[in-house]
């Protein structure tokens, strides 16, 4: 049996750009990070991209096609970014022609969740699945859609950002203007900055370090109250969240994966109780909420995988 083809991955973060060279869910091999915000503009790092990935094709000279995921919109028929979050000077960069008439490689550039989502239906958790969410719970909450056994990008390339839906139409507003966003309640920042707070609350004073998703996780796990307390409320907005999301598209199953899910059962446990208890049978009845196979290296192996989908290798 042949070995399936080669792709490079790119991870493209506001903290640092990962490239990987992929062979199915395996990364074979990886170039040192770029530093993202070492550059002013777009030009200077793309032409860095373009170095490193011809670096890697000398070890790897059967390198079939190349994926990125950005954190930001992308209109995924032009290839084209429309903006990113996070990084500056970004704007209407056609990123897919720039890199594949440099590379003379098929080019693929989607928004950073949907590779995520496209490597868990694909190759991971969400395998044999033709309607499935998946969620990446992070600095922000990213989503990706899949319905029909299609990928969903809608018509303009921002379909599945279910950060910016509301758990609360009086709450917090957004950057958008949008009332209650999800993200504004269980981002990274946003954990750490409510546990403070309820820590203040009955006057523990904690730095902010010390409450970070994983440091809650840790003090929850040794039963502390505040931590066990903040946990059930991220399960229950992110369940607020995802009871729409079920409503409107009834999923089969639901990929939850990110640095915040690494919580494990401190978020699965509140978060399945609290979307059952709001579902109808038709809409709970079979329906798989899954941890994802994936973890930091899910926007490499699936930039790599959608890359060569759309090759048609």
């Amino acid at each position: 049996m042949s070995k399936s083809p080669l792709a490079i991955g790119i991870d493209f973060g506001g903290t640092s750009v990962k490239t990987g060279v992929v062979r199915g869910t395996e990364i074979i091999d990886q170039a040192p990070p770029i530093a993202t915000q070492d550059f002013d503009g777009p030009d200077a790092l793309i032409q860095t991209i373009i170095r490193t990935v011809n670096d890697l094709r000398e070890h790897h000279p059967d390198i079939a096609a190349v994926g990125v995921g950005m954190p930001g919109f992308v209109d995924f028929g032009k290839g084209v970014v429309i903006n990113l979050t996070n990084v500056r000077s970004w704007a209407n960069i056609p990123l897919r022609d720039m890199l594949s008439t440099e590379l003379k490689l098929p080019v693929a550039a989607d928004n950073d969740a949907n590779c995520m989502a496209f490597a868990e239906w694909k190759l991971g958790a969400g395998r044999n699945y033709e309607h499935l969410v998946c969620v990446a719970l992070g600095t922000g909450v990213g989503g990706g859609v899949i319905a029909n056994g299609a990928m969903v990008r809608g018509g303009a390339f921002g379909a599945g950002e279910i950060g910016q839906t509301s758990i609360d139409y009086q709450g917090r507003k957004g950057h958008y203007g949008n009332l209650g966003a999800l993200e504004d309640y269980i981002g990274n920042q946003e954990i750490s900055r409510d546990a403070k707070a309820a820590y203040a609350e009955t006057g523990i004073t904690r730095d902010i370090e010390d409450c970070s998703p994983a440091a809650l996780a840790e003090a929850a796990r040794m039963g502390d109250p505040i931590a066990l307390a903040r946990w059930e409320f991220v399960g229950r907005s992110l369940a607020t969240a995802m009871m729409n999301v079920c409503w409107l598209l009834n999923p089969q199953a639901i990929v939850i994966g990110g640095g915040v899910a690494r919580a494990g059962d401190l978020l699965f446990n509140p978060f399945r109780e609290h979307l059952l208890r709001q579902l109808s049978g038709p809409f709970s009845e079979g329906l798989a909420i899954l941890p994802a196979a994936f973890g930091h290296e899910a926007g490499t192996i699936g930039a790599a995988a959608l890359a060569l989908h759309e090759a048609g290798l």
